[in-house]
């Protein structure tokens, strides 16, 4: 499911300027915030919800997934970082679905 979650948002945040302003304006402004709160409500949380070991934990663990993908989004994306930006579609899932994963199904602290 890591895997999967990181390929999708990649997928769907490549060459979006809109969810890149979306995510700008998400952090000054209510709409834009509410905007990625309904994503995370109506994606995140089911995909968790499907995979998570104790149901007690899967929104705040939907919650480390979201961090660990908006991070990427901001670095990408927004920032512009060039070491986030050289990263390849190939790489990235690679290296953050072992870690998107981890969050969803490690044991509990």
């Amino acid at each position: 499911m890591g895997w999967a979650l990181v390929g999708h948002f990649l997928d769907l945040w490549e060459g979006s300027e809109e969810l890149t302003a979306v995510l700008r304006v998400g952090v000054t402004h209510q709409a834009g915030a509410q905007r990625m709160q309904l994503v995370f409500r109506d994606q995140l949380l089911p995909a968790a919800r499907q995979v998570c070991p104790d149901p007690e934990q899967f929104p705040a663990r939907a919650a480390l997934c979201a961090a660990q993908l908006l991070g990427l989004a901001l670095t990408r994306y927004a920032l512009r970082l060039p070491p986030a930006r050289e990263l390849t579609h190939g790489e990235l899932p690679a290296r953050l679905g072992p870690t998107v994963q981890r969050h969803l199904t490690a044991p509990g602290p």
